[in-house]
């Protein structure tokens, strides 16, 4: 009975540590943009702001630079870097900051 408890517990507590480290994982990743972005992705001068930005926009955006849809200067050789995963990570870190 105690072993049952014990699991049901840690599958309660799953999710919460799932999405703790997707939410560190996207920060992580986005860190890399905050050069041309901003820090948090409020926007350096000349560059457009991601901060609250939606996340299927974002998302959008970045797969379009990745396949050439969307014209860049170095974007689209940046975005190739990134599996689908990191880059649905970075856009929902970036979903959650504030314009």
């Amino acid at each position: 009975m105690r072993i049952a408890i014990i699991c049901a517990a840690a599958l309660a507590l799953t999710p919460a540590v799932a999405w703790t480290q997707d939410q560190s994982a996207g920060r992580d990743l986005a860190a890399s943009c905050a050069m041309c972005h901003g820090t948090n992705g409020r926007g350096a001068v000349g560059y457009e702001p991601l901060a609250g930005m939606a996340q299927q926009d974002l998302v959008r955006k970045v797969t379009e630079f990745r396949s050439g849809a969307k014209p860049a200067t170095v974007m689209h050789q940046i975005a190739k870097g990134y599996t689908d995963q990191q880059i649905r990570l970075i856009a929902d870190y970036f979903a959650t900051q504030k314009r």
